[in-house]
């Protein structure tokens, strides 16, 4: 079962995922969506970082807690680059003192909320740290409704590598690419809610249906109608 919220860390949403029976059926890639993740797994503490491919989970422990940050907010929290962790999942240990960490792990474990304590101790640490440049926000909505990257960096006021060197430090990848999957975002809403998939090709900015397919099977890993679990 999979349970998430907004989180009262702006932008960010905080979930839990419990399997009771790793063996009812197939484990579900993880999508590419500019996101960076703090993870909980049973007394482990670990960060996702972006994704440019599908990540299918190995194994199935019983229980995850996560946040899931707004895109470009969490190498603030976190105090090391995205670019660093592009396609990576680590134990924050090796970000973060030992120390730390386990602290941050017991109050975690012996808390009956897994998930409020995990999203209480991200909001002490992100009142202690500078908040995220504004301007990434901005990128973020800009690119997330089909604005060209040329034209946003105009608006921005950025040249070209200001802006691929800001958002390699922010997304993990540079801005083309962090459009390509705020693309996949939009495309996977409209087709998750029954739309055609040649319409949502056209609404999501696609060239046709065919550029659609391709995107999602390069992201993805699967044919789109695989991956909302439909026939035929």
């Amino acid at each position: 079962m999979y349970v998430e919220r907004a989180s009262r860390l702006p932008g960010a949403v905080v979930w839990s995922r419990t399997v009771e029976d790793p063996t009812a059926g197939p484990v579900r890639p993880v999508l590419p969506d500019g996101c960076m993740d703090l993870l909980w797994n049973e007394g482990r503490l670990l960060v996702a970082g972006p994704d440019t491919r599908a990540y299918v989970p190995e194994g199935a422990p019983a229980h995850w807690a996560g946040i899931r940050f707004f895109p470009g907010t969490a190498p603030t929290f976190l105090g090391v680059p995205a670019h660093e962790l592009r396609d990576r999942r680590v134990d924050l240990t090796d970000l973060w003192p030992t120390a730390t960490v386990r602290q941050l792990s017991a109050r975690i474990d012996t808390s009956p909320d897994s998930v409020t304590a995990l999203e209480e101790a991200a909001l002490e640490r992100a009142a202690d740290t500078p908040p995220p440049d504004p301007l990434l926000r901005h990128l973020v909505a800009a690119l997330g409704t089909g604005r060209p990257v040329a034209a946003t960096a105009d608006e921005l006021g950025l040249g070209a590598r200001q802006l691929h060197r800001r958002s390699l430090a922010a997304f993990g990848y540079g801005p083309k690419t962090l459009a390509r999957v705020l693309r996949l975002q939009r495309a996977l809403v409209l087709a998750r809610d029954g739309v055609p998939f040649a319409e949502t090709a056209a609404r999501s900015g696609y060239a046709d249906q065919a550029h659609l397919a391709r995107d999602v099977k390069e992201l993805a890993g699967m044919p789109l109608g695989e991956l909302l679990g439909r026939s035929g």
